[in-house]
């Protein structure tokens, strides 16, 4: 029998002791042993720390199994980081290559805010996969209104998003020498492909082209892949990319984990996005509560980007229809009849505010404890995506992702696949408002035609189930512009609860 003890008496001093039956070799091996103790020590040590750290980084590898959780509970022993991001992919073991005949190169450029371009992003990885070729990092919209110079890797990390999908699909940086410079003398062929298209158009009119020109560039990427009708294996990587292959950079994670941090200290939090920017307004025709300079800004805005196809708007009529994000006059009043505590934090997820204080001012009164990232953070902090309207809403994306209640006034991109995203990790709470219906509620209420009571039990009571649950897209056939869109209820991918999926 053997057993090791420490001794108190005489610093780091070890002993051994053998019970050997029949013999009396007991004390000069104890000799022996005591006399070469540093070295001993110093083996031991070294053999234990080895073990200790090989155990760690093989049980951080274990991704998506039952690492992270195990190593959830040990955050306080393991990292400096405070405050765990639920939404921030985990580490998984690397898939082997998948290897493929290479049947060409697709260069995409990406068009839109961050989120119309994270969705094209994703649909673009499942088209390259589907078509055996090799997809180039996408090039990101810099000269959209946001002007934004931001490329792929200030944004998202590259060296994760090529290595988790190599099982899947080939990713370079950029393209071989050979073919860049086939590129530069014109040599490739490039089209905004249809959009809402399903896989036969990629299939029959993008894949020969591939292969003759061995080059094919996509200079349009927004809602090019169709919601439904797709094989399930499309769908389920379309979401692979979505939810574990587009991880922010770490110095973006560290700031959402900052916010978040600083947030939850004080309790729960709801995220507002309230989409009331000039360029929504403008785009939109939207200008209800606005005075008549800022409509003649806004309308001058509008005239401005050809790309805005529409340019006439009856404001009203559109509002009436709820195509008009809510104002925040608006907004204040319908948080305040769902109920939503007036001491909560919110967190305003936007940009500057159209009409600034003068707009805010109802909203504030209501909900005194309205915070922005400008109120969280030193301006240090956010030195980095200052002036990066992608990096910046990359943030606003990651904390509300995390919050306890999210509540998007307009379902814009960003609201949409938050929507879809907060599906994913659980079906955590989010607010879908119906603006159609907030709207002439609103205006009998402000009529003094419906008492306050009136107005707030018939809005509690029909969004009692509008609130991110389990339920099947709608699929309206050949309108696919009106029909659910698959990134904010990407259905295949969803491990769902014990309800049954509600068709409506």
């Amino acid at each position: 029998m053997i057993k090791m003890w420490k001794t108190e008496d005489s610093g780091e001093e070890w002993e051994m002791k053998l019970k050997l039956c029949g013999s009396g070799k007991f004390k000069k091996l104890r000799t022996s042993v005591v006399s070469r103790s540093p070295m001993k020590l110093w083996t031991i040590r070294a053999i234990t720390t080895v073990l200790l750290w090989t155990f760690l980084v093989h049980l951080m590898s274990m991704g998506e199994t039952w690492g992270p959780r195990l190593l959830k509970s040990w955050t306080s022993c393991f990292s400096h980081q405070d405050v765990e991001l639920t939404s921030v992919p985990a580490n998984i073991i690397l898939p082997p290559k998948r290897d493929y005949k290479n049947n060409g190169y697709l260069m995409v450029s990406c068009n839109g805010g961050l989120n119309q371009m994270r969705a094209a992003i994703c649909d673009m990885v499942a088209i390259a996969r589907y078509l055996n070729v090799t997809l180039i990092v996408p090039e990101l919209d810099k000269t959209s209104f946001w002007n934004d110079p931001s490329e792929f890797q200030d944004i998202f990390d590259v060296h994760h998003f090529i290595t988790s999908l190599r099982g899947e699909v080939r990713i370079l940086k950029e393209l071989p020498p050979r073919l860049k410079t086939r590129v530069e003398l014109g040599l490739f062929y490039s089209l905004p492909p249809v959009s809402w298209s399903n896989i036969s158009y990629y299939t029959h009119q993008i894949l020969p082209l591939l292969k003759k020109f061995k080059v094919v560039h996509l200079n349009k990427t927004d809602a090019r892949l169709a919601n439904n009708g797709l094989p399930l294996e499309i769908q389920k990587l379309r979401c692979r990319v979505n939810f574990n292959a587009l991880k922010f950079t770490s110095k973006i994670e560290e700031l959402g984990r900052k916010v978040v941090k600083i947030l939850r200290e004080k309790g729960p939090f709801l995220v507002l996005h309230l989409r009331y920017e000039m360029d929504m307004l403008a785009f939109s025709g939207c200008t209800h509560g606005c005075n008549g300079e800022e409509v003649e800004n806004l309308t001058r805005m509008r005239y401005a980007y050809p790309w805005w196809k529409e340019k006439v708007i009856n404001s009203e009529m559109k509002r009436k229809e709820g195509l008009c994000p809510l104002t925040p006059e608006e907004t204040a009043l319908v948080l305040t009849a769902l109920g939503i505590d007036r001491n909560v934090q919110i967190y305003i997820a936007a940009g500057e505010i159209y009409g600034g204080e003068r707009r805010m001012k109802t909203l504030e009164a209501a909900f005194p404890n309205l915070v922005r990232k400008e109120d969280l953070l030193e301006p240090s902090d956010l030195n980095f995506i200052q002036n990066h309207s992608s990096q910046m809403a990359a943030l606003d994306y990651l904390v509300s992702l995390e919050s306890d209640r999210f509540v998007p006034t307009y379902d814009g991109n960003m609201a949409k696949v938050v929507e879809g995203h907060r599906r994913f990790l659980g079906f955590k709470k989010t607010s879908l408002l119906d603006r159609k219906l907030l709207v002439g509620l609103l205006d009998q209420y402000n009529k003094g035609s419906l008492s306050w009571d009136e107005f707030s039990s018939t809005v509690k009571a029909t969004h009692a189930d509008r609130i991110g649950s389990p339920k099947r897209r709608v699929v309206i056939p050949d309108k696919p512009k009106d029909e659910d869109y698959f990134y904010a209820n990407p259905q295949e991918c969803l491990q769902l609860l014990d309800e049954p999926l509600r068709s409506t």
